[in-house]
């Protein structure tokens, strides 16, 4: 069977070389690249690399080297076509029916790219004869230099409907593959193929082996609504899978261990012509899921550039939000906002290479970018509005495939979360804004501080267990009469939110008391909660005769043995809440019959299986009698 390049290259974009080897060769990350013993001669010293970002592996011992076909061939023993049979099964794609008109199309791929080398040369000659003068002086004043216009193959389109195709044709080329590139587009009213670009400065994209594939187009007539113009999809070409300037950067971005994403064509010469060599462009649309696992090739965190101003912060959003489905471990983007009214190009001509350094070096990652935009001009001032703001993180959150990335962002947020609404945070944070000369759309409204109610969260949505109370109460006393303790688990105590509305009043006193940071001991807790209210409800705690079981509450007990018992009375509270989840996720599985549902509801009753253990420990620590 034949195989059409296009097939074969698509094949080796989907199956990580990395992953392919590592099922045979133990390896290891040295710096960009994957190291191991070579399994094709004997060695102690590794010296077989793998080298992801471009798709090969080598070894410098014996000289083996190859692609993911190649490895199939020489260590498996396949064939060519049991090669591309293995990887089509792994990559989960179709092998291709033999369809004689796709043989012709291989056959002709070639010739393809030969006319659009021949027409760069043309573009090229173009630019450098008289009717060039107009763009040969826009490029200078953009400040391209004559090498880097040569190094890039800038060109020119002059502004006639049939130049292009005469001399093209004169060399041999037929009108149809002048269309099937995309160079002409056929005449509507049944005339001529006429030029697809006129009166453009031309930019030749590339495909990752450095072949023309396609021309960007920038127009010189200053009311024309179409400034750039790509070439239409064709055999070669498919806008949302290539980026410009990919071959060119891919050596500079392994060596810089980085690669930048910007806006446009100009923006990545600019940079090159600074030095800054590693940077592509997404032409004239938003990143697409093929373009940003293409990126991640190449690099683990790439960083894109945006406007620093409201509608750059939006692109910088959107981009996040389809990054999120995609993320993998060790896998993400960086975000870079540049001043505002200033692109790449703008920036490194009038403050140098240094100033773009400095801004890519300042990204921020995709989780602050995330939780900026959820949070930005966010009204928490009321109880509702923040459980609404919680409702939106985890309603975002869940977007992200990948459990383990999921995992760690929850964790991350939800700390977020308790930052967000911590009273001492609060007052930090108001400080630390005084004064402070922010932008307009990237204002946050100032936090109050909590309510009588306080988040909601997963660890205080437990039900009317019928124990429940008697815990809470517990967690008090805890507080109480061990204030250290409750200053040091201050998080886990703000993440409750009580079933009896008086006990989470006194809750709420006591995180106030604490983020005050006065070190208070147990007599002066007691005195300060009695000057503000709380004596009687202290009194029937002190009193309780379900409580004085609880010996390491009290405070006789050292702070060692506190420390124990708080853990096992929060240890149950998190099973209890873990219960309330397990009957909602059953009742929502009922309801919906959703594979996301049911695996939520797995893991919720696995991590309650694992805290099975504690409810033995507390029944026999926390509740004993002494």
């Amino acid at each position: 069977m034949r195989f059409s390049p296009r097939f074969l290259d698509d094949l080796r974009d989907r199956i990580p070389l990395g992953d392919l080897v590592g099922r045979k060769v133990k390896l290891a990350r040295a710096g960009r690249e994957l190291k191991g013993l070579c399994p094709f001669h004997n060695e102690k010293t590794p010296s077989f690399h793998v080298v992801e970002d471009k798709n090969f592996y080598h070894c410098f011992g014996c000289g083996a080297h190859g692609d993911a076909i190649a490895w199939l061939m020489e260590h498996d023993g396949l064939s060519f076509p049991e090669a591309v049979e293995e990887m089509a099964a792994l990559a989960n794609l179709p092998l291709p029916k033999p369809d004689p008109e796709e043989i012709r199309r291989s056959e002709q791929a070639a010739g393809l790219h030969d006319v659009m080398e021949a027409a760069t040369r043309w573009f090229q000659q173009q630019l450098g004869n008289a009717q060039g003068r107009e763009a040969r002086t826009y490029l200078k004043e953009r400040g391209l230099s004559p090498e880097i216009i040569q190094d890039f193959r800038l060109g020119f389109a002059p502004d006639g409907y049939d130049s292009l195709r005469d001399a093209l044709t004169a060399q041999g080329i037929s009108l149809n593959q002048l269309v099937e590139t995309g160079l002409l587009k056929p005449s509507d009213r049944g005339g001529q193929p006429f030029s697809y670009f006129r009166n453009r400065i031309i930019f030749p994209i590339a495909d990752r082996q450095g072949r023309v594939i396609a021309f960007g187009g920038r127009s010189l007539e200053k009311d024309n609504p179409a400034k750039y113009l790509n070439s239409p999809d064709t055999p070669l070409f498919h806008k949302g899978r290539t980026l410009y300037n990919l071959a060119r950067s891919r050596k500079a971005a392994h060596d810089a261990q980085a690669i930048a994403v910007v806006e446009g064509y100009m923006d990545v010469i600019a940079l090159a012509q600074a030095g800054l060599e590693y940077a592509v462009a997404p032409l004239g649309t938003a990143l697409t899921k093929e373009q940003i696992e293409t990126l991640w090739r190449m690099s683990p965190e790439p960083t894109l550039c945006f406007d620093g101003d409201r509608a750059g912060f939006g692109a910088a959003q959107r981009a996040a939000d389809r990054a999120l489905p995609l993320l993998k471990a060790g896998q993400s983007l960086r975000f870079a906002l540049l001043p505002d009214g200033l692109d790449p190009d703008d920036l490194v001509r009038k403050e140098g290479r240094s100033a773009m350094e400095a801004i890519l070096d300042r990204a921020m990652p995709l989780s602050d970018l995330l939780w900026q935009s959820l949070t930005q001009n966010v009204d928490i001032t009321t109880p509702e509005r923040r459980a609404g703001l919680e409702r939106d993180v985890h309603s975002k959150l869940r977007e992200i495939a990948d459990e383990t990335v999921r995992g760690f962002y929850v964790r991350d947020f939800r700390q977020r979360l308790f930052e967000t609404f911590s009273p001492r945070r609060f007052q930090t944070r108001r400080q630390a804004q005084k004064g402070r000369n922010q932008k307009p759309w990237d204002k946050k409204r100032d936090l109050a501080p909590p309510t009588a109610e306080l988040l909601a969260t997963r660890l205080a949505r437990s039900g009317m267990d019928e124990d429940r109370q008697l815990f809470e109460q517990l967690i008090c006393l805890y507080a109480i009469n061990h204030p250290h303790i409750a200053e040091r688990h201050a998080e886990e105590l703000a993440a409750l939110n009580f079933t009896d509305s008086m006990l989470d009043k006194l809750r709420q006193e006591l995180l106030v008391t604490l983020n005050a940071g006065e070190g208070l001991d147990p007599e002066a807790m007691r005195a300060h909660l009695a000057e503000d209210g709380f004596e009687e409800i202290v009194a029937r705690l002190m009193r309780s005769p379900l409580l004085r079981p609880a010996w390491s509450a009290w405070p006789d007990a050292t702070a060692d043995e506190a420390e124990i018992g708080w853990r096992h009375v929060m240890a149950r509270l998190r099973r209890l809440a873990l219960k309330h989840d397990i009957n909602a996720m059953e009742m929502a599985y009922r309801e919906t019959g959703s594979d996301e549902t049911l695996r939520h509801l797995i893991q919720l009753k696995q991590e309650y299986n694992r805290a099975e253990g504690t409810e033995a420990e507390l029944d026999g620590y926390v509740f004993r009698s002494v």
